[in-house]
């Protein structure tokens, strides 16, 4: 028994609901023909023409949908909403069963015209036709979504690591701020929804309201300007155009260390100049052409102009080291300051050669000659030429060819015999060995200049890559 009882009080419970709904309903269609007998959108809705009608602008920010820098415009998707009040849509709730709020298309009522004045679309509609919230009171609630394209002066000088603030000015077209008042909301736009972009992190939305009187006009027109504040995240730029510029850019010190005989140290300079070429290309395809370099460009410039000097040193260089016979021979000073004090400062050395020997000296030589000297000694002993009385007896044991050597031809003693033919063809391969020796040795000297040079800018130039990144970097806010 007691479950029959709750059922149909369930039931009743229904079919009230049902009712009061069909009333509620056809009370709204009723208070809906009431309002718009007679009521006109062409019209500001107020009661005295003089009066000025409030309406109470509040943005919010959804999405950034993209950031032109190129063409500054900055695509945003936005929730807006406009509230104010209808002196001719009132009613009295008690006459319509307690009705206080209906939503009606917002074709039927009429609208402020706000819009964007900075606007850079083609596309000059206005927002979604959505419904707007009526209230019995007369105040009217106006939520409708927008995409906007906003033109935005883009400040590309700290790129990749700026930061860009672009406005949203909306205002009235028509109206004055005489007849109709625009309020803000919130002192900021609405960032509680906002979807969060892989480019930009958005650090606020602050509002503020401007009254502009113009040239044409002493009646004041009032604003509201948003103001997005936007900072790239540079992770991006930095791991696909920072860093293959930063290690391109120590190759170029390396091609000093390359040995000159490979034939490959200009062909290094010029591929690592045009793999820069190529990255500056498509940092300049994505800026805007205007006067402001970006801080990248400045790095990716500074690095073109060190690896053009080093390549040009790197020719000069090489012709110290491939300069030949013909070359005259290295200055003392070159040979002092050089090859003496800055081979030892920056490690050069020759083949068998340590900081304890001199040029063109090895250690390993000095038994051997000294064993050498011993043989011809043993050999020659008691032997000295009788024509050089004045000469000490140990010189002729060097076997060094002199004048001497033709005065041994007059005593039956000589070493090498009478004929003068002889002599003179002996005479002639030691001098042409003793100039082939001084050419080899002048060569020698030529060729470390040149890789002493090539070892002094190597440090250089490794010096001014670290600096100049870290000058560069130093310089992003």
């Amino acid at each position: 028994m007691e479950r029959v009882w709750v059922e149909m009080l369930f039931f009743s419970a229904l079919l009230l609901a049902e009712v009061a709904h069909c009333a509620q309903g056809r009370y709204a269609h009723k208070l809906l023909n009431d309002l718009m007998e007679n009521y006109s959108t062409a019209l500001r809705p107020v009661d005295d023409t003089d009066k000025t009608l409030n309406v109470t602008l509040q943005v919010t920010l959804s999405q950034i949908k993209d950031m032109d820098e190129r063409n500054q415009v900055l695509i945003a998707y936005l929730w807006i909403r406009q509230t104010w009040h209808d002196a001719y849509l009132k009613w009295n709730k008690e006459e319509y069963d307690g009705l206080e709020v209906i939503r009606i298309p917002s074709s039927l009522v009429w609208r402020p015209d706000l819009v964007l004045y900075n606007k850079a679309d083609d596309d000059f509609s206005g927002p979604v036709d959505t419904n707007v919230v009526l209230r019995y009171n007369g105040e009217i609630t106006w939520d409708a979504p927008a995409i906007t394209k906003s033109s935005c002066v883009v400040d590309v000088s700290y790129f990749p690591f700026d930061s860009q603030q672009c406005n949203l000015t909306f205002g009235s077209w028509t109206y004055n701020g005489n007849q109709v008042d625009i309020s803000m909301g919130m002192e900021s736009g609405d960032l509680s929804d906002f979807v969060e972009n892989v480019e930009w992190e958005c650090h606020g939305m602050p509002a503020t309201k401007n009254v502009i009187m113009y040239g044409c006009c002493s009646d004041p027109y009032p604003d509201i300007t948003y103001t997005v504040l936007l900072q790239r995240r540079s992770s991006f730029y930095i791991f696909n155009l920072l860093l293959p510029c930063f290690l391109i850019s120590f190759l170029a010190p390396l091609g000093f260390y390359l040995p000159a005989d490979s034939g490959e140290k200009v062909s290094l300079g010029v591929t690592v100049l045009l793999a820069l070429t190529v990255f500056q290309m498509m940092v300049a395809e994505s800026m805007p052409p205007s006067e402001s370099v970006p801080l990248i460009g400045k790095y990716y410039v500074a690095t073109m102009t060190m690896i053009t000097a080093s390549t040009s040193l790197t020719i000069f260089i090489m012709n110290i080291h491939f300069c030949g016979a013909e070359a005259k021979p290295v200055p003392y000073w070159a040979k002092v300051l050089i090859i003496d004090y800055m081979s030892k400062i920056f490690f050069v050395y020759e083949v068998g050669e340590s900081c304890a020997s001199p040029f063109g000296q090895s250690e390993d030589s000095e038994p051997f000659l000294r064993n050498h000297k011993q043989n011809l000694k043993k050999k020659l002993k008691g032997a000295p030429p009788p024509c050089c009385p004045d000469d000490d007896k140990s010189a002729a044991f060097h076997l060094t060819f002199d004048r001497c050597v033709y005065c041994s031809c007059r005593g039956n003693g000589g070493i090498l015999g009478c004929d003068p033919k002889l002599v003179w063809n002996v005479e002639y391969i030691a001098n042409c060995f003793r100039e082939q020796k001084a050419t080899c040795l002048k060569v020698a000297e030529w060729k470390k200049i040149a890789k002493v040079m090539d070892r002094f800018f190597m440090w250089i130039f490794f010096i001014m890559v670290f600096l100049m990144s870290i000058l560069i970097i130093g310089k992003a806010p």
